[in-house]
């Protein structure tokens, strides 16, 4: 069994993320937990636990990125961009676009033919293009996550939401609900409101490239179905899009 060469960190808003990852970058074991406010004791914890299921020993190099990578103790900090595009290129092993979707940010990310960051923007200063947004109204309308797709499926149309802010939105959710509205249009419209605003953040970065998707979100089919309408093309959702960040920065302190 190869050994572990390197660990990559991914500290985000909701979620803590880790890899290990040999000398040839193949993923040796990973860890995801829900995040904690206390980056530094999380973060010793979670990679104790990470260095034992992979046998990683102190020695091992660590890089970090996401949020709180300056808040991780003997780690090469790095910056998102950079990871996101390196674990994306690593997955896909060819160019295009990748559509990131965080907790707390959302990022549209142009990929060149060595993995390289061509172009990029990001939303990082409202949390009504990310999937915070999408936490809050859901746990206002009491849908798990687990039916997000059904419920949208089911819908017989979707019910506009025009408000760009997430408290605004709360708002006029609650008010659609007291009207009527079914709650399945409601989450459907919800879908097509967030992927309007990635597909305004992206521009013209798309173009003709192939799209690829990571971070949480990607792991909501509604989410994918909304953004595949927008843009009018299929999304390749990349294997363990949540680990894309972590594998990153393993391979940039490789």
């Amino acid at each position: 069994m190869s050994k572990p060469a390197v660990i990559g960190i991914d500290v985000g808003s909701t979620t803590w993320k880790g890899v290990a990852i040999d000398a040839a970058g193949t993923v040796l074991a990973h860890w995801i937990e829900p995040a904690d406010p206390r980056i530094e004791e999380q973060t010793v914890k979670a990679l104790a636990g990470l260095r034992a299921v992979s046998g990683a020993d102190e020695q091992v190099p660590v890089g970090a990125t996401g949020y709180g990578r300056k808040r991780v103790v003997a780690a090469r900090s790095l910056t998102e961009i950079t990871c996101h595009a390196r674990g994306a290129f690593r997955r896909a092993k060819r160019p295009g676009v990748l559509i990131d979707m965080g907790g707390q940010d959302t990022k549209v990310i142009r990929i060149g033919d060595g993995g390289e960051v061509l172009d990029f923007a990001m939303n990082d200063k409202c949390a009504a293009g990310t999937g915070r947004f999408l936490e809050v109204i859901l746990a206002r309308l009491r849908v798990p996550l687990e039916q997000v797709g059904p419920q949208a499926a089911r819908a017989r149309k979707s019910v506009p939401i025009s408000s760009t802010c997430t408290v605004f939105a709360e708002s006029e959710v609650i008010s659609l609900v007291a009207q009527g509205e079914p709650v399945e249009g409601i989450v459907r419209g919800l879908h097509q409101s967030l992927s309007t605003r990635v597909a305004s953040l992206a521009g013209k970065m798309i173009d003709g490239s192939e799209i690829f998707m990571s971070g949480g979100v990607a792991l909501n089919p509604a989410m994918i179905e909304a953004l595949e309408t927008v843009f009018g093309r299929s999304i390749t959702v990349l294997p363990e899009p949540q680990l894309i960040g972590a594998l990153g920065a393993a391979l940039t302190v490789i």
